[in-house]
């Protein structure tokens, strides 16, 4: 017998008929005799639909009452699939995060979880009930309702695993797993069976959206293996892995002590719409970088990929960034009102870009692996623009034109389309 924390997404019960399906999902894993609660989103398309309604009641609103009016969503889904699993004869009953409760710091619409109490959650299990919670929420210091931001439900399912001391953590979503690259890219595409949790968030930080990144840093931190799966598979259908065998479908997300053969390259992620900036003969004083990146940060822009070059005589210096193409021009505008704190001789940039990487916890004991890369879209006539590596991920900035025939190219020189890759 497991404790098992299981999540469903916005797709998984998008209507009343998909939270009967999730809910058969449940109810083999009761079955089976392990203890289960379940973890809900708000129904597909619901969570834009209440926050539009907020910014048409008053776009400069308070974000406490935004957070209760967006929080209804999850509360609506958890009421349902508490309701569809009593029909089914599973003793069930809902939970609000403030019910559970689950702790959270006060900033309203990104809220960070802080503590969860699981005393009621481990009771009603040990008892024999399913309790269903409602993702994307918590309780601020003050007893406000608060939302967690994007991602929210998924975080709060691997909250709450921890918690309660769950052996696994069970991502129900609308893909079937984790895959080596994009399959609408790459056709021949491989499922991943198992993948380390430093992997993971390489390639959800690198454009994978399959899990978010808070939650797999959560997930990493305190060990909680999880398992990305599909809830449109039929629920009674034979449970077998990707590569045929009787056991656990999806993919398994988990510490890399668990994984025994490690792949060079695990997967290949790309990530379009990426803009280059480049600030020429920068004065190479101690804490450029920091005014020039500090600028940016203050007015919220996100940069990604970082390159300086030093002249030879040492006293100035190129520096080359990327940001995602809707930030190019508010970034340009910031560094050129900057003039003042920040001295350079020019300022060039281009939208459309694309990152393109490859990840595998295997490059750690591989030399090669990025010169390898290079030799792979050099022989497609790929031209590269700007390189960042890592202990376990190498990225490389192309033309957006080129980035879907280098990701096939990558995907096949380092053997993942094969069924065994």
């Amino acid at each position: 017998m497991a404790r098992i924390v299981v999540k469903f997404g916005g797709t998984s019960v998008a209507s009343v008929e998909r939270i009967r399906q999730a809910a058969r999902h449940v109810k083999r894993e009761v079955d089976a005799g392990h203890e289960v609660a379940v973890v809900v989103s708000a129904m597909s398309g619901k969570t834009n639909e209440l926050v539009g309604w907020v910014n048409e009641a008053s776009p400069l609103h308070d974000a406490r009452e935004y957070d209760a009016v967006v929080a209804s969503g999850e509360q609506v889904t958890a009421g349902l699939m508490a309701i569809v699993l009593s029909e089914m004869g599973i003793q069930s009953r809902s939970f609000a995060g403030w019910q559970v409760p689950i702790r959270t710091d006060d900033a309203h619409g990104a809220a960070r979880i802080t503590e969860i109490d699981p005393t009621e959650l481990d009771k009603r299990m040990k008892d024999g009930w399913v309790p269903v919670i409602t993702g994307f929420q918590g309780i601020s210091p003050h007893g406000r309702v608060t939302t967690l931001g994007r991602g929210g439900s998924d975080t709060s399912a691997v909250a709450v695993a921890a918690a309660v001391k769950a052996d696994r953590c069970d991502i129900y979503t609308d893909v079937d797993g984790v895959y080596t690259t994009d399959p609408r890219i790459v056709p021949k595409a491989q499922r991943l069976t198992r993948i380390s949790f430093e992997e993971m968030l390489e390639m959800a930080s690198l454009g994978a959206k399959v899990l978010m990144i808070r939650s797999v840093e959560m997930a990493m931190a305190y060990k909680v293996p999880l398992l990305v799966r599909s809830s449109f598979d039929d629920p009674d259908a034979p449970q077998l892995a990707p590569d045929g065998t009787p056991g656990v479908p999806g993919t398994l997300v988990c510490d890399e002590d668990e994984i025994v053969e490690k792949q060079i390259v695990s997967g290949v992620t790309l990530a379009k719409a990426e803009a280059k900036i480049t600030l020429r003969d920068v004065k190479d004083n101690p804490g450029v970088a920091a005014a020039i990146f500090g600028t940016l940060a203050d007015q919220g822009i996100i940069v990604d990929m970082i390159v300086q070059n030093i002249a030879d005589d040492g006293a100035t210096t190129d520096i080359t960034f990327t940001v995602p193409d809707s930030e190019y021009d508010k970034a340009v505008k910031t560094l050129q009102n900057a003039g003042d704190r920040i001295e350079y001789a020019r300022l060039s940039g281009s939208k459309g870009g694309a990152k393109v990487s490859v990840v595998g916890v295997g490059m750690r004991s591989h030399a090669g692996v990025a010169s390898s890369m290079f030799k792979a879209l050099a022989d497609k006539g790929i031209n590269i623009q700007l390189i960042t590596t890592s202990e376990i991920k190498t990225s490389v900035l192309i033309d957006e034109q080129y980035a879907e025939l280098a990701v096939r190219a990558l995907h096949t020189y380092y053997g993942l389309d094969k069924k065994d890759a």
